[in-house]
């Protein structure tokens, strides 16, 4: 789950990139093998709904075998007693053992006065592995940092307050 969370994080902060000036995140699907190397595909598929769904589907799939892979996508998630734009995060550990988690990254867009990126949060955790949170979320934001321009709107934009 480490490495999937590594992967997760620095997608992760590809998709804040993407979003920071206004864009629609195109879903993203990335895959990393044995040996670290990492291949990604966007999912322009006709709507939203479509792109997930395939993109779940390759995700249980694995046709590439990959030790770790994740979905980005853009949608809604609740905090607080509203509904916040969030870059949601689907992650695959295949290796030893298959383990899922899905992990949020709640944003402003700018369009709302200006653009902020919050605390990230777990939505769902079914690890196999014997990983604490703690561990993936090191993990996770060791793979944002490795994103030059990503963790640099992620720093700059970052408003823990939700």
């Amino acid at each position: 789950m480490i490495k999937a969370a590594e992967l997760a994080g620095f997608f992760g902060a590809h998709a804040i990139l993407s979003v920071s000036d206004g864009d629609t995140l195109i879903p993203i699907l990335a895959f990393a093998n044995a040996e670290g190397k990492r291949s990604m595909e966007r999912l322009l598929m006709g709507d939203l709904e479509s792109a997930v769904e395939y993109g779940n589907g390759k995700l249980e799939a694995n046709e590439n075998e990959a030790t770790s892979a994740v979905l980005l996508f853009d949608g809604r998630i609740p905090v607080d007693d509203a509904k916040m734009d969030a870059i949601i995060i689907q992650l695959r550990a295949y290796s030893p053992t298959i383990s899922r988690a899905i992990i949020a990254i709640p944003y402003t867009p700018k369009s709302q006065g200006g653009f902020l990126v919050h605390r990230a949060k777990v939505l769902k955790w079914d690890s196999s592995e014997r990983y604490e949170i703690d561990q993936v979320f090191e993990a996770f934001f060791k793979g944002v940092a490795a994103h030059d321009q990503g963790s640099e709107i992620w720093k700059s934009s970052f408003d823990d307050r939700k």
